[in-house]
């Protein structure tokens, strides 16, 4: 059931609603620290109310790159659209609700260390130029087993490669399982495939608005590890877990609509591509050495960009073909987008997108002409 369409009031009644009608005995509140990691507090379903008024506070000296020991007192202000009920049950057997919250200051105004509001702010400045940012995400991942201990090990459970099925994909059952629990949560699962790499998946869901996506991505992570978890597995979202095999990244497409309209569209352009839409690429191409330390963030993911497995390693674009940084999917029409091929699913999604939108409206406010698009292939080019 959707919450976004209703008022504050009908959100809080229907929420009641469906604590008492699931049975639901106690409520999770997540967020997520600057390092893209989330984290929660669990309370009793008798603290509802003081959840729901933004009376929940906690420590912010201990999450990292929250706040000094001197102002540690923050607000956990829960975002009434995320509430959902877990799909599955307590130890006692009740049902789990959850919140996705925003961070506070005791003054009551957004924390500016909170990656959520980082993101938020963003899409207020998009709003503003008449903007909704809409993002679908490719978040790939490995699978490998544990030893006696529980311990994880490099050690997938399969030898298969791209598109493969079983009984060389021996896997399908995990990723079928995942797909539930996602479904069970709202996402529209688009597709699932095994990937590249030995022991590597992707599952794929329908874009929708930036804030949404985010709050999908970092609920994806933590399905993902909890499944293969309990399935005796390991999930890992490490950009380049194995030397010599393909590494995981989370291609982010994006698009801007404006009245409804994907202004990224232009069937009178060249390449059917708006003016808006190229300064956007030429805005990414500009920035894309700084926000690279966003999208990128950890020396592992250094390890992916390298030439050889498909991961871009050039600053480009094209209209044609998957070797550029960014490339534009041929779809037109509603599907129009721009795909920035260099994120890494270690990234922390909430400033990514932030990072990757700041960087693509100052190519439109400014006119940032791209360079010309390689439409070759660059892998087979000499430097």
């Amino acid at each position: 059931m959707s919450l976004s369409l209703k008022s504050r009031d009908e959100q809080v009644e229907i929420i009641k609603e469906l604590v008492k009608e699931h049975n639901v005995k106690s409520i999770v509140l997540q967020l997520v620290d600057i390092l893209g990691i989330a984290k929660s507090i669990t309370l009793p379903v008798s603290q509802l109310d003081k959840i729901i008024d933004n009376e929940v506070m906690f420590d912010g000296s201990s999450i990292d790159g929250f706040a000094r020991i001197e102002e540690s007192d923050m607000y956990l202000y829960p975002d009434l659209d995320t509430f959902v009920i877990l799909p599955w049950k307590s130890h006692s057997g009740a049902s789990i609700g959850r919140f996705i919250c925003n961070v506070y200051t005791p003054d009551d105004k957004p924390f500016i260390g909170c990656p959520r509001n980082v993101l938020i702010k963003a899409l207020e400045e998009a709003k503003e130029m008449g903007y909704t940012f809409y993002v679908g995400p490719e978040p790939e991942f490995y699978i490998f087993n544990k030893d006696e201990k529980g311990n994880p090990i490099l050690e997938s459970n399969d030898k298969a490669g791209y598109f493969d099925m079983a009984p060389l994909d021996r896997d399908e059952e995990v990723r079928e399982a995942i797909i539930v629990a996602l479904e069970a949560l709202g996402f529209e699962v688009e597709a699932s495939h095994h990937e590249c790499g030995p022991g590597q998946h992707e599952i794929d869901f329908k874009y929708g608005d930036a804030l949404s996506t985010a709050d999908n991505i970092m609920m994806f992570k933590y399905v993902v590890r909890k499944i293969t978890d309990e399935l005796g597995l390991f999930a890992s979202f490490m950009p380049k877990p194995v030397e010599g095999i393909a590494g995981s990244g989370m291609h982010i497409n994006m698009s801007l609509f404006k009245d409804g309209k994907n202004i990224f569209f232009d069937p009178d352009a060249k390449n059917q591509l708006s003016d808006e839409a190229v300064y956007f690429v030429g805005g990414l191409l500009k920035h894309v050495k700084g926000l690279t330390a966003i999208t990128n963030p950890v020396v592992n993911s250094y390890k992916r960009l390298v030439p050889g497995f498909e991961a871009p390693v050039y600053i480009a674009w094209s209209h044609k073909n998957r070797s550029p940084l960014v490339r534009i999917p041929a779809k037109r029409g509603l599907s129009t987008r721009v795909e920035l091929r260099n994120p890494d699913p270690a990234c922390n999604p909430y400033l990514a997108l932030a990072t990757v939108l700041m960087a693509g409206l100052d190519g439109i406010k400014n006119k940032i002409e791209p360079p010309k698009s390689v439409d070759g292939n660059i892998y087979d080019m000499e430097c």
